[in-house]
This record gives C-alpha cells, sequence and structure tokens, in this order.
C-alpha cells in the first residue's frame, strides 16, 4: 500500500463521518416533526457503510502475482477505505404520546412522535466526530511523512 492509498483511505472516512454527521443532524432538527410530505411523522435515517474492495480476496492474490503489482500507481490496486452504500429509515416504532389538543392527534388523541432518541443520536454524532478526527490525523501522518520523504531526498 503506498502514499496514495493511505490518503485515498483517509479521505473516503472523512467523506463517509461527514455524511454521518450531515445524517444524525437531519435527525435531531427532525426530533419533534410529527408530519412529513409523504405522511406520518419523520422517520430516524441511518448511514449504512461498507467496506471499498472491488475485487474479491483470490482476485486481489492473483493480481499481486503479477509483473505490474509493484507499479506505484497500478489502477488494478483498491486497497481499502469505506463508502456509504446507502440511507435508509430505521424501521423502529416512534413514540404515541396523549396529546388531544395537537393538530395531528389521532381519534383518540395520541400523537405518533419521530422514532428518535435524542441521547442515542447525541452519542452517534459524538462517535462520528471522534472517527472524524481519527481520520484527519491519519491524513496529516500521512502528509508528514511524505514532507519527510521529500526532505530526506533533497539532502
Amino acid at each position: 500500500m503506498g502514499f496514495e492509498d493511505g490518503l485515498k483511505i483517509a479521505g473516503s472516512a472523512l467523506s463517509a463521518q461527514r455524511l454521518r454527521m450531515n445524517s444524525i443532524s437531519n435527525n435531531l432538527a427532525n426530533a419533534q416533526t410529527t408530519r412529513t410530505a409523504e405522511g406520518g411523522p419523520y422517520r430516524r435515517q441511518e448511514v449504512v457503510f461498507q467496506p471499498r474492495f472491488h475485487n474479491t480476496l483470490l482476485e486481489r492474490v492473483k493480481a499481486a502475482r503479477t509483473d505490474e503489482a509493484h507499479l506505484p500507481f497500478n489502477q488494478s490496486r483498491n486497497h481499502g477505505g469505506v463508502v456509504a452504500s446507502r440511507i435508509e429509515d430505521a424501521q423502529s416504532p416512534g413514540r404515541e404520546v396523549y396529546e388531544p389538543g395537537h393538530p395531528d392527534a389521532n381519534a383518540e388523541g395520541y400523537v405518533m412522535y419521530p422514532n428518535i432518541n435524542v441521547v442515542q443520536e447525541m452519542t452517534n454524532m459524538m462517535s462520528a466526530n471522534r472517527s472524524y478526527e481519527a481520520s484527519v490525523t491519519a491524513f496529516q501522518s500521512m502528509k508528514s511523512m511524505a514532507l519527510k520523504a521529500l526532505e530526506i531526498g533533497r539532502a
């Protein structure tokens, strides 16, 4: 794995955690939304990640045995990273609250609120923030190593 691969991996993690933070922020902003354009309360959004490997392990081992595997910019290589494959609505049930005066109350006086737990969302936001910071640190470390290598090359 080379310098460029390390930057791609750190960059994909930064992008993924930014999307996760946006999704969490959207969930928090809509924690009290009882009516959407589709009807019913807002549904909590979850980002689904998957590793970025285009080839199976066997295909990667075979590619590593070729004469071109040692080249630094071999396009067939893909050493990893992460990608957000989709954003989906959480299927957990919302909460019913008895509020007979609310405009969205049903015949029994209950209002259906989103399936969002604010404490859980804040915990997820802290986790995404720490993951983002770790990716920034990895990116900066790769940059620092490249600069040191350039300094060594000049000497």
